[in-house]
């Protein structure tokens, strides 16, 4: 695909497939093409490694951000539950919404915690909304320790942002969409892979191999649960497509 900005015309010209197209270019037709190739270069230059919440990092597309706020402040959960620490600056950001909506704790699960990330997580001022397991988010052992924070009745929200291959995150859709409450979601995070295959960071593979295409398989085989972007709650525009890096994966549970 070939994108031209005319902007002495107001003009995006879309060349796919050797079929040539003329876009106004204030549409959001054209608004959609630009973001999309937007966020791939923006992946391969690493814009989301330079973002942080309350000193420590986090590695997300600020649009992710917002919107799972958004969906954890409608939602309210009594825990989430995040395969995947890093830094920790998803947790801390988790548990910052937690501290402003009086109510809420966070469980955190990495196959490993590094020394230095564990040291400054515990010494954040936070961390007492946090609870940490370091081990394979898919051991058996692992997701009974995840099974145990969890109290008779209490509304649970899962984000799956570890190993992004398509088995690791079809395994955790099976082993951790049973904790999800009726009314919230198991988000399958960075699906944004299957449009990477090209870019100078990318991979081949991960047209198939990404966890969109879990969420996808995973949608289709159990009726409990629907794949879509959840609604703005507020949205004076025409557009209705989130910028992402989690494309198909919102999966709520329905039943």
């Amino acid at each position: 695909m070939k994108l031209t900005v005319d902007t002495d015309n107001n003009k995006l010209i879309l060349d796919e497939h050797g079929v040539t197209r003329e876009l106004e270019l204030y549409t959001d037709e054209s608004f959609e093409l630009l973001s999309k190739e937007w966020v791939r270069l923006g992946w391969n230059q690493k814009y989301p490694y330079t973002f942080s919440w309350m000193g420590r990092p986090v590695i997300q597309l600020p649009e992710d951000m917002l919107r799972i706020q958004e969906v954890i402040y409608q939602v309210k959960p009594d825990v989430i539950i995040e395969t995947g620490i890093a830094h920790g600056g998803s947790l801390i950001y988790y548990a910052s919404l937690f501290k402003a909506m009086g109510k809420g704790r966070v469980v955190g699960v990495d196959i490993e915690i590094r020394p230095h990330n564990r040291k400054a997580i515990e010494e954040h001022e936070l961390f007492s909304y946090l609870t940490l397991i370091e081990g394979s988010a898919v051991a058996d052992e692992v997701v009974a320790q995840v099974r145990a924070q969890i109290k008779p009745g209490e509304t649970v929200l899962v984000i799956l942002d570890s190993n992004h291959t398509y088995a690791h995150v079809s395994e955790e859709l099976r082993l951790y969409s049973p904790l999800v409450s009726l009314g919230s979601y198991i988000v399958s995070t960075d699906g944004v892979m299957r449009d990477l295959t090209d870019v100078p960071r990318g991979n081949p593979g991960w047209g198939t191999d990404n966890p969109s295409q879990a969420a996808l398989d995973f949608a289709q085989d159990n009726s409990q649960f629907l794949l879509e972007q959840p609604a703005w709650p507020f949205n004076e525009s025409s557009l209705s497509q989130n910028i992402t890096h989690w494309p198909n994966a919102w999966l709520k549970r329905i039943a």
